[in-house]
């Protein structure tokens, strides 16, 4: 008899965790388990393949249970069982559950022929009683038939006239009914059928909308050449130069022509560097590609990646500098603004900033107790962190306990962001809410509390004081599993706009470098743009894959999206 296997069964329950978007928790199996030396060839697995493997497993055991030794056929009344009976009953109880209900079937089977019987019998006494009486009315009419005949003819018509009367009055109700008809007929073409053509008009307007707010193919370009999921994006903040990271254990840099995009697929050797994380074959699962970020100047870009170590490319596809000291996955990973220190924070529990120009490690912080999900820079030396032990801590380079401990969350912290002046702290967590919080005190400044499900993302508005749009209100947006987006009034901490046009979790925001527009990501392979100025949808492009990552370049022409069927796309924006 053919047996499971621990390994196959890990990667089963590894693949179902990352289809179901539970990817802290594939990290951490697929790490404690070793997935990346599982010799399965992932691409044979189709989705799905764990639900349907104890589906199948399921219904082999309902079958069994039905079946007896003796059976030859099955048995014509099959008993359907619950799935947590046959989960935690062996198959003899299954069988005694099945033969105690077919006893209770048959029961009640019996019950109703017996009453079927009683009601036959029932019926056929109302007949018997049905035809006595017709009999009755037979002779009471003959009788009375035999009196009207012996009265006088004038008497006799006029006990006719009021049997004439219910005809003529049924021939009135018609000419009614018609007119009644005629009227309404009338009224539809007039505006009392108000009720239905709006709803038409509506219907047709949606639609001419939605065809409007549709980003063409020719303003889109796709770009090809991963062979596994594209998890990460980001554009130079100098130039045309576009990063992505996958899980095919490369990143690759393209050159996007200014000017308008043509549609079609854009992977010629020319406008492509390909960054290969590890020699020979690619997709390999240790190698996958978290995150990456550019530094400020644009001149150098920084990967992490699923073994453990960073990365430093130059624009010209050269690797620069290999940093190793974490013992885990790298999640997040950060350039300072000065761009002399490198930020990672790691599976490890730990967050190191790295000496760049070094080439070493400068300190390594070792405050959390689960493993690290995001960092951030609050100013050159001063960062945050953010972990599933539901805690964030504001660090400094040189001290060795945080600065500032944040505690309130009830759920892993999936995401921290300063504001674009450092002075207050967003985060976002799995217990459904996100908060603001502020150096100055312990406590959270705001808890807006108005999503679902989890958060998975938050971002700042490029507007407020200190900003290139100073005089646009700062913003704070949060992306969710509930499939909507949120803006917040930070001043206040309350909800501006609930962003509702997705049909599945979404998984990244970008504001736009002037602040007026923002971009959304979802699951349901559906990028939005929408206007902050009323909160809806101008712009629109469905992919064939779900959505990670959205980012702007930084004339905020141009939008990039990387999606889970191994593509990226590069969209014109023009208002």
């Amino acid at each position: 008899m053919t047996s499971i296997t621990s390994v196959e069964l890990n990667y089963l329950v590894f693949r179902y965790l990352q289809e179901s978007g539970f990817t802290h928790s594939a990290f951490t199996l697929g790490y404690e388990a070793g997935i990346n030396k599982c010799t399965i060839a992932g691409n044979l697995i189709p989705p799905g393949a764990l639900i349907t493997f104890v589906q199948k497993g399921l219904q082999y055991l309902e079958m069994e249970a039905n079946m007896s030794n003796n059976d030859v056929e099955m048995d014509e009344d099959f008993s359907f069982l619950q799935p947590l009976d046959i989960i935690t009953k062996d198959v003899n109880q299954l069988r005694q559950m099945i033969e105690e209900k077919r006893k209770n079937i048959q029961k009640d089977k019996d019950k109703d022929k017996e009453k079927n019987k009683d009601k036959d019998k029932n019926k056929d006494r109302e007949v018997d009683r049905e035809h006595e009486a017709e009999r009755g009315r037979v002779r009471e009419k003959e009788r009375h038939e035999k009196e009207e005949r012996e009265k006088e003819r004038e008497k006799a018509e006029s006990n006719k006239e009021p049997e004439k009367q219910p005809e003529e009055l049924a021939d009135g109700d018609m000419v009614m009914d018609q007119e009644d008809k005629d009227a309404i007929g009338h009224e539809e073409n007039g505006t009392s059928i108000v009720g239905q053509e709006p709803m038409d008009i509506a219907t047709a307007s949606t639609q001419a909308s939605q065809e409007a707010c549709e980003i063409p193919g020719s303003d889109v370009t796709i770009l090809e050449g991963h062979t596994s999921e594209v998890c990460a994006c980001a554009w130079s903040p100098t130039g045309s130069l576009l990063a992505s990271g996958s899980g095919d254990s490369t990143a690759r840099i393209w050159t996007i022509a200014d000017g308008l995009c043509k549609s079609g697929a854009q992977n010629s050797p020319l406008n492509v560097l390909v960054l290969k994380h590890v020699k020979g074959r690619t997709n390999e699962k240790s190698k996958d590609v978290t995150t990456l970020d550019w530094n400020g100047e644009g001149s150098l870009l920084a990967t992490g990646s699923y073994d453990g170590q960073a990365r430093i490319w130059t624009t010209n596809g050269e690797l620069r500098s290999t940093l190793s000291k974490h013992k885990g996955p790298i999640f997040s990973l950060k350039w300072n603004k000065k761009g002399d220190y490198l930020l990672t924070g790691s599976f490890d529990k730990t967050a190191i900033v790295w000496d760049v120009k070094a080439e070493e490690w400068k300190q390594q912080f070792e405050f959390h107790t689960g493993p690290t999900l995001d960092v951030d820079w609050c100013n050159n030396v001063s960062f945050a962190t953010s972990s599933t032990d539901h805690m964030i801590y504001v660090c400094k380079i040189g001290e060795i306990h945080p600065i500032k401990t944040f505690a309130g969350h009830q759920g892993e912290v999936n995401c921290v962001k300063w504001d674009p002046t450092g002075s207050l702290l967003a985060s976002c967590s799995d217990d459904i809410t996100a908060k603001i919080w502020c150096m100055k005190q312990d406590k959270y400044v705001h808890d807006l509390r108005e999503h679902s499900k989890e958060i998975y993302a938050i971002r700042w508005s490029p507007t407020g004081p200190g900003t290139n749009n100073p005089n646009q209100q700062l913003i704070l947006a949060s992306a969710s599993f509930d499939s909507t987006v949120k803006l917040w009034d930070v001043e206040l901490g309350k909800l501006l706009y609930s962003l509702n046009g997705h049909k599945d979790p979404v998984y990244s925001v970008a504001f736009s470098p002037n602040g007026e527009y923002l971009a959304s990501g979802s699951l349901d392979k559906s990028m939005h743009i929408w206007s902050l100025k009323d909160g809806k949808i101008v712009k629109t492009y469905t992919g064939n894959g779900g959505i990670f990552e959205v980012c702007w370049n930084k004339e905020g022409d141009k939008l990039a999206a990387c999606f889970a069927n191994n593509t990226l796309c590069v969209l014109d924006f023009r208002m």
